[in-house]
């Protein structure tokens, strides 16, 4: 082949390639634009007390999205609290403690997890987790915070089962592959000479982690955090099944409430008007929010690529 059609063939690949690349950043903002003019209506109408307005009544087109971000940010926040430790758990035990033989195949079981549907993990919550946490194990904590100052309120309630607990909880079983996967990969990184210097130092196997592995990967950590926590704001079907999907802002974490996703996979189909186009903006908020959490994400795990190698 001639020299200038090797030139000419690289420059083709290079510029196609790059379309490529640009096309995700048109899709973006192609997806944007249709939330933005979607909801146009709504945004007209409601302004900005939309975000801080608690209504929901589509007989009178009065329409607020408090309740679906309040829940959304809740059974998010559940869900980091109760999947980070235990992602953090199974990512050092795989990487420091785990017998070689057993370390494929328990890191397939938990990639596994990722794999199971959303609507699985919502029809396991409502048929078999929901009637077990209603009988017996709701109302005993709620006896037992019941004399307890603030706790009181945070685990108040009759124990309905499902809630905004219980969509946590669910949000925690399906995030934590994420979460688990970045960790185990970053803390792989670390290089060997440091932990085994340390180890050498008498250091134990907690020592090595939080003083040498924690340190030197703690951008990574926070980036598949991050990530995590981008999953759980998107996901729709398996809250939609347990967070009991009232437009009431929750007294308590044990509270029915709704989310964003849930709202829109309940309401959308049979929506038009300006009932639509306030479910438009908020698809547009959790979309934002969405966008931001996993940029932020993306960042961090830039800067643990280019300071691999350098003093923790």
């Amino acid at each position: 082949m001639k020299p200038n059609q090797n030139v000419l063939l690289d420059v083709l690949f290079k510029n196609v390639t790059r379309i490529f690349a640009f096309l995700v950043f048109v899709l973006l903002a192609a997806i944007m634009a249709s939330l933005i003019y979607g909801s146009s209506e709504s945004i007209s109408a409601h302004g900005l007390a939309f975000l801080w307005t608690n209504d929901w009544d589509p007989v009178n087109n009065r329409y607020g999205a408090l309740v679906p971000i309040v829940g959304t940010l809740l059974t998010s926040i559940i869900a980091l609290v109760i999947a980070v430790p235990v992602s953090f758990g199974i990512a050092m035990f795989l990487t420091e403690l785990s017998p070689v033989w057993l370390r494929r195949p328990l890191g397939t079981a938990i990639e596994m997890l990722a794999a199971i549907p959303s609507i699985i993990y919502g029809m396991w919550g409502l048929f078999v987790f929901v009637p077990l946490f209603q009988e017996y194990v709701q109302p005993g904590i709620i006896d037992l915070f019941e004399n307890v100052p603030v706790l009181n309120a945070i685990f108040a309630g009759p124990p309905f089962g499902i809630g905004v607990f219980t969509a946590g909880l669910i949000l925690s079983i399906m995030i934590i592959p994420f979460i688990t996967a970045v960790m185990r990969d970053v803390f792989e990184l670390v290089p060997p000479l440091l932990k085994e210097s340390a180890y050498g130092l008498g250091s134990t196997t907690w020592e090595v982690i939080w003083r040498v592995v924690l340190p030197f990967t703690k951008n990574g950590v926070i980036g598949g955090i991050m990530l995590g926590l981008g999953r759980a704001l998107g996901e729709t079907m398996a809250v939609t099944f347990v967070i009991g999907n009232a437009f009431n802002l929750p007294n308590s974490i044990f509270s029915p409430s709704n989310s964003i996703a849930s709202a829109l996979a309940n309401e959308f189909n049979e929506a038009g008007g300006m009932q639509k186009a306030a479910l438009l903006e908020l698809g547009l908020i959790l979309f934002l929010i969405t966008t931001v959490v996993l940029a932020i994400s993306k960042v961090l795990l830039l800067r643990l690529a280019k300071n691999e190698g350098a003093k923790s």
